[in-house]
């Protein structure tokens, strides 16, 4: 739905008319939550005749970048930024589909792996082709300014401790 009006400058209208403060990091966050919905709406409508959504397809493609085509669940959720519960959500249903299955770990009895199989690595260079065709949901931005979003975000993601 389309709106006459800017929604979140609007909100900022009524923030100043309430004598509310921090407007402008009101402004961000709405802005940012507001593209993570778009960019999640296109990317999962574009992934779904595949059968994936965005998380799905991030671990296949996660294991389809490992030399062996697999890791521990726990490096999988380290290196993807989710709790240990969605992985196993996400594997679970990955390994129903018979993109991965689990193996014990070779040396770590504590640990198992998650591994790709060659259906779930096919599905991965498929998911990948759909994303690079619809630009992983930013058609529309410049390359400028899909930069200038790169760098502002890594910043907020630097400060959060995400990365050393």
């Amino acid at each position: 739905m389309t709106l006459a009006f800017d929604p979140i400058e609007e909100a900022a209208a009524n923030w100043r008319s309430a004598g509310w403060t921090a407007i402008g990091a009101m402004t961000a966050a709405t802005a940012i939550t507001r593209a993570h919905q778009i960019l999640t709406g296109r990317i999962d409508a574009a992934l779904a005749p595949l059968g994936l959504n965005f998380s799905r397809f991030e671990v296949l493609a996660l294991l389809s970048f490992t030399r062996e085509g697999m890791l521990p669940l726990g490096k999988v959720g380290d290196r993807l930024q989710v709790h240990p519960a969605s992985v196993t959500n996400t594997v679970n249903r990955l390994e129903a589909d018979g993109y991965v299955r689990r193996e014990p770990h070779p040396t770590d009895r504590r640990a198992t792996l998650a591994v790709l199989t060659a259906e779930g690595r096919q599905r991965a260079e498929r998911g990948a082709a759909v994303l690079a065709d619809i630009e992983f949901g930013v058609a529309g931005m410049s390359a400028p300014a899909r930069a200038a979003t790169d760098r502002a975000i890594l910043e907020l993601r630097s400060a959060a401790g995400d990365f050393a």
